[in-house]
């Protein structure tokens, strides 16, 4: 047995509280941590006393992979089954599988790799070893444990061609797919480091994928965030410290104002692997994506796949979570809205909630401050209500909405998800006060310094500022494309364009994100309502709030005229250039309007396209597809429906992504579907849409919400960031105390 020294980075969450002495002091731990660790890296190989375990089914390549990585490293390279096993038993695999049988074979094996030891090799595993759990704990102590995953239908192709009739588990009445299958989820339990490998790609390649991904897995130092408004130049020390995953989760908006983004962008996939996950199920698709986007040294592939199961497991409705629908022509919806508050938000705020409590440190309380326009309010109540126990005594939140500014169902949903450590508070203003006096609040180190000192409690944030809750939307706009390949629709590497209904610019970002991933999209077409300052400024590059005001609509999710998420998108065009950044925003909120320059204007045109609608012609949207298909869309579905229907040019397919149900807005609904009397109770307005028999039915979570709600009470407040100020002090003291 030997010991493996593994890295595991110091993890700094900066609170505006600390003082200078303190920060100057972790920092300075940190940086001569990090030396001493970059001269231990240089001096010794990437293994080091560590072993590299292939890990995979049968046919994927890991003995021939196990050769040339060791000869790239110069080290041992063992082959379980050729150098353990038969060497072990005096006779061939197959042999004593014929012997035995299949599970007193599982159990041999097991006790082998137990008296296996070895150090700084390549090992090739069997592709049954993973299922002895003994044995792969000890195998897994010793090393890095590399998963090659290839799709089940490359890896039947190959068993077919090296003509293997005979596997461990296979018998009458058990098809070869079956066992493929029921493995995976050993191997999902036991890696560390996952690699796609496609029908195609030569194991030379493979091999080469293997070690950058332990190069990756070895040193997180290259996995770090930064501030949109930071500049490379003159920083200080406060700003000048690593940010990693798990600090920008727990911190969410930088203390110079700015909005995370990684460092060094986001993770590229190859066309081949973006074909390997065509056959994969949703929560596949978003444990491999999430994989590469999130460092195991904040969350281990173990955890974070244990995570995605509890966010995307019995909390949908449909069991494809994110389906795609054909709606007419050449558009097909994407169906955000299955999950139990029947809005696009719940793929995001079913799984931050667990992200976060896992990377938040143990030292403090946590209360987390949300600003939403509709239905951020209830997704995010409900995913943090969801937490165990033990989280829900340290992570408590408070949900600020407009209060004459949501539908009412919405606000039935924001009460009635109001649980022991979530609240919501009805704001007389609109939701940009509300945006905006959230993040005064971040950034007065005064008053979240006090919250420390006093309470012990630090403040967090679950909008769409906090990186967080950008993935998952990627995930399902990446998600949306590989279904219409499977479908047939189209074939990889065919552009398609996608139209969202469009606010705080969250939404498309993710969907741009996706296409800088290595989806073919082609166009992000942004639709807004009568609020239609985006679509403005991405036809004139003016973006201008000077005598603007917000104006209620029936898609209330979108009535905002301050998009925060694109700054994220402009810091990125603008090829980091923090300073302009900071000086738009800048000039932004003081006089109320910015110009971008031509150049930018014009990298922009290439990425967006935008149009808006009025609120008649929304309502006329969802009459016309009703009385055509059958199909209800909701009242922002509506609004990119009617711009989709006046901007795109019918070369290629595209996605709308439909974010909300249809029941969230029932009195629109009824008043484009021409009822001519509306019952005032949301309840009522329900069972009356319920008659109709409409595709989709009604939302059974916003059902069972409504009934538990009744006469629910909340609290209101005035528009005024003081006012605020003591409303978070009191629910503190009242939670955390």
């Amino acid at each position: 047995m030997f010991h493996i020294f593994q890295y595991q980075p110091l993890r700094l969450i900066t609170q505006n509280s600390l003082s200078n002495v303190y920060l100057k002091l972790m920092l300075s731990r940190r940086v001569a941590f990090a030396q001493i660790w970059k001269t231990w890296f240089s001096s010794h190989s990437l293994l080091g006393k560590k072993n590299i375990i292939l890990m995979g089914p049968p046919g994927a390549g890991k003995t021939t992979t196990g050769r040339i990585v060791g000869q790239k490293l110069d080290c041992p390279v063992i082959d379980i089954d050729d150098d353990v096993l038969e060497t072990t038993w005096n006779m061939s695999v197959s042999e004593k599988l014929q012997e035995v049988g299949y599970k007193e074979f599982l159990e041999e094996e097991g006790k082998a790799l137990l008296k296996f030891s070895a150090s700084g090799s390549v090992i090739s595993l069997s592709g049954s070893n993973p299922m002895h759990a003994a044995g792969m704990q000890h195998m897994k102590e010793n090393g890095i444990v590399v998963y090659l995953d290839v799709p089940t239908t490359v890896i039947m192709s190959r068993l077919k061609s090296m003509e293997v009739d005979r596997i461990v588990g296979l018998s009458p009445g058990v098809s070869l797919k079956d066992i493929l299958q029921f493995r995976k989820q050993f191997y999902k339990r036991w890696f560390d480091i996952r690699v796609l490998c496609g029908g195609d790609v030569a194991a030379e390649v493979v091999a080469e994928k293997v070690l950058d991904a332990v190069k990756r897995y070895q040193d997180s130092e290259l996995e770090t965030f930064i501030s949109t408004r930071s500049s490379r130049s003159g920083r200080n020390m406060e700003e000048d410290s690593n940010k990693y995953f798990s600090d920008v989760v727990t911190q969410g908006l930088a203390l110079d104002g700015g909005l995370f983004v990684p460092e060094r962008g986001l993770p590229k996939f190859t066309a081949e692997e973006w074909q390997g996950l065509i056959e994969a199920t949703y929560t596949e698709r978003a444990q491999v994506i999430l994989e590469r986007c999130i460092h195991p040294a904040d969350i281990p592939a173990s955890k974070l796949a244990e995570i995605i199961e509890t966010a995307y497991g019995e909390n949908f409705s449909c069991s494809k979570i994110a389906p795609v629908r054909h709606l007419v022509g050449n558009q097909f919806l994407l169906e955000l809205f299955h999950g139990p508050t029947a809005s696009f938000k719940d793929f995001a705020l079913q799984l931050v909630p667990h992200l976060f409590a896992y990377c938040i440190p143990r030292t403090c309380n946590y209360l987390i401050l949300v600003a939403t326009s509709g239905d951020t309010g209830s997704a995010v109540l409900d995913g943090f209500s969801r937490l165990p126990d033990t989280d829900k005594q340290r992570i408590a939140l408070i949900n600020f909405f407009p209060e004459d500014g949501v539908s009412p169902i919405q606000k039935s949903q924001m009460i009635g998800c109001q649980k022991e450590n979530a609240w919501s508070v009805g704001v007389k203003s609109d939701f940009d006060f509300c945006q905006t006096a959230i993040k005064q609040i971040f950034t007065n180190s005064d008053f979240t310094g006090f919250l420390m000192v006093e309470y012990g409690t630090a403040l967090a944030a679950a909008n769409s500022i906090n990186w967080a809750r950008l993935l998952p939307q990627i995930v399902y706009h990446a998600s949306a494309y590989l279904d219409l390949v499977h479908q047939g629709i189209i074939s990889f590497g065919s552009p398609v364009d996608i139209c969202i209904p469009t606010g705080n610019f969250g939404n498309v970002l993710a969907a741009f994100y996706a296409k800088m991933m290595g989806i073919p999209i082609r166009k992000c077409i942004c639709a807004s309502n009568e609020n239609n300052v985006l679509t403005d400024f991405i036809r004139t590059g003016a973006y201008d709030l000077r005598g603007r005001k917000l104006i209620s609509t029936f898609s209330p999710a979108v009535d905002i005229l301050k998009s925060s998420n694109l700054e994220r998108y402009l810091h990125l065009i603008s090829n980091e250039d923090g300073q302009l950044v900071t000086q738009l925003f800048n000039q932004l909120e003081n006089q109320g309007h910015f110009q971008l320059r031509e150049d930018l204007l014009g990298r922009l045109q290439q990425d967006l396209v935008a149009g808006w609608c009025s609120e008649e012609d929304c309502l006329a949207a969802i009459h016309s597809v009703y009385s055509t298909t059958g199909y209800i869309l909701d009242t922002h579905t509506a609004i990119a429906k009617v711009v989709t229907d006046r901007l795109q040019d019918r070369t290629c397919p595209i996605i709308i992504s439909s974010t909300a149900h249809y029941s969230k807005f029932a009195p629109a609904i009824l008043r484009a579907l021409r009822i001519a009397e509306i019952n005032q109770n949301p309840l009522s307005q329900l069972h009356l849409l319920s008659s109709y028999s409409a595709l989709p039915p009604i939302h059974w979570g916003l059902l069972e919400t409504l009934k538990k709600t009744g006469n629910g009470d909340h609290q209101i407040c005035a528009a005024d960031t003081g006012v605020l100020m003591c409303h978070i002090e009191t629910l503190i003291q009242n939670h955390f105390m």
